[in-house]
């Protein structure tokens, strides 16, 4: 018996003697090598991905004004063919409402071939292409025609791939873009996400390539700046609607309005 315990008493140091260096090897297997362990991402990010609840239909099923002030502090996630996974926190939105928009693809109510998507249930991405060339992000919400656009988001996650995808998408040589260049803009973002008309009518509910997570510290009413749309001088009143969204003092909004931001500070 006394041999016996002993034996037992050995295995049982064995074990615990290896346990944490087999856990080492499967975290370096997991690390990048030479990479800085100090993350390099913002603290928005969500560090627990599969604990991360997708967000559903009911989140998207809201109007469009309060949808587009919603996605702020929400994370875009999109995963490449490769297995790469994309995630950038939206920090700045427009809402386009329908019918009665001057400004809207869907005014007058007129459902096109293009526009289609707006027409659909909420969470739906339309997706079109401006001079021929570049890609613009929305998101169907409640209301006939309504969509609220994408315009900057903060990236957290897989920033090389997203410079890999804007140099690709951009035909002359040019700098190394800095991170607040990557997603500062409608175009950018879909560029940097490798975002084309291949994913105009995708359910965010439902697709495997692209999908939302809540983010953490969902902003306040102190945080959001409310101001005017960007690119619509044309529509008259609608041109000075209040009707884009960005998170104030976030250095990856597109375009900063300092004279709203000075009324708030005020």
């Amino acid at each position: 018996m006394p041999r016996k315990r002993k034996l037992l008493s050995q295995l049982s140091a064995l074990q615990n003697s290896t346990s944490f260096p087999q856990i080492d090897a499967v975290e370096q297997l997991n690390t990048t090598p030479g990479a800085d362990p100090s993350p390099k991402s913002s603290k928005y990010f969500v560090t627990e991905k599969k604990n991360s609840p997708q967000l559903q239909e009911d989140f998207f099923n809201q109007p469009c004004v309060s949808l587009a002030k919603s996605f702020l502090g929400q994370i875009l996630v999109r995963k490449l063919p490769d297995g790469r996974e994309l995630w950038g926190r939206i920090v700045e939105t427009e809402a386009y409402l329908g019918g009665e928009d001057e400004a809207s693809h869907s005014k007058g109510g007129k459902q096109t071939q293009r526009n289609a998507a707006m027409f659909m249930k909420p969470g739906t991405l339309y997706v079109y292409q401006i001079y021929g060339i570049y890609f613009c992000m929305n998101v169907s919400s409640q209301g006939e025609g309504a969509a609220v656009l994408l315009r900057s988001l903060e990236p957290l996650q897989g920033l090389d791939a997203m410079r890999e995808l804007r140099r690709a998408s951009r035909k002359a040589p040019s700098r190394l873009l800095k991170d607040w260049q990557l997603c500062n803009g409608p175009s950018k973002l879909c560029q940097a996400f490798g975002i084309d008309k291949a994913f105009d009518q995708r359910d965010l509910t439902q697709d495997a390539a692209i999908w939302m997570v809540p983010g953490q510290d969902p902003p306040g009413e102190q945080d959001v700046v409310t101001t005017t749309r960007i690119g619509i001088g044309n529509t008259g009143e609608w041109a000075l609607k209040p009707l884009r969204f960005y998170l104030r003092g976030n250095r990856f909004v597109s375009v900063v309005d300092k004279k709203m931001e000075r009324e708030m500070a005020a």
